[in-house]
């Protein structure tokens, strides 16, 4: 992910991490579509943060694909607007407004945003014990 300063903005501070976090996802998704990162095709802002937990927005363009990802942790992606596609494990997925798909650790996933889109995605990372 890109810093602030290297997308030629500057986003307000918000708390990504305490004892308790409201967030309103529509919001955040048309913060990240004014922001100048979003005319490259997608911009994404992180709004939780802890060590073994983090949950990604991700605005995402028409016809803008994420090449091959994955995460040392588990992943929940939901769209929250418009229409994505995800290819894993050599299967296709059809996630519109709602859907969601789970991946485990360490598992190769790619998306396509079929119209412009946003999702989240929470990341999990295994408890170090």
């Amino acid at each position: 992910m890109m810093s602030e300063q290297s997308r030629g903005t500057a986003r307000a501070l918000e708390p990504t991490e305490g004892p308790l976090l409201a967030l309103d996802l529509g919001d955040q998704v048309e913060q990240l579509r004014h922001e100048p990162y979003w005319q490259s095709g997608r911009n994404s802002k992180t709004v939780v943060h802890y060590s073994d937990l983090r949950v990604v927005v991700t605005a995402i363009q028409a016809k803008t694909s994420i090449q091959e990802h994955k995460s040392a942790g588990r992943i929940m992606i939901q769209t929250i607007q418009g229409h994505l596609l995800a290819q894993s494990a050599g299967k296709r997925f059809d996630l519109q407004t709602g859907g969601v798909l789970v991946l485990d650790r360490d598992t190769p996933y790619e998306l396509t945003a079929v119209e412009d889109s946003a999702f989240v995605m929470v990341v999990a990372w295994p408890c170090e014990e």
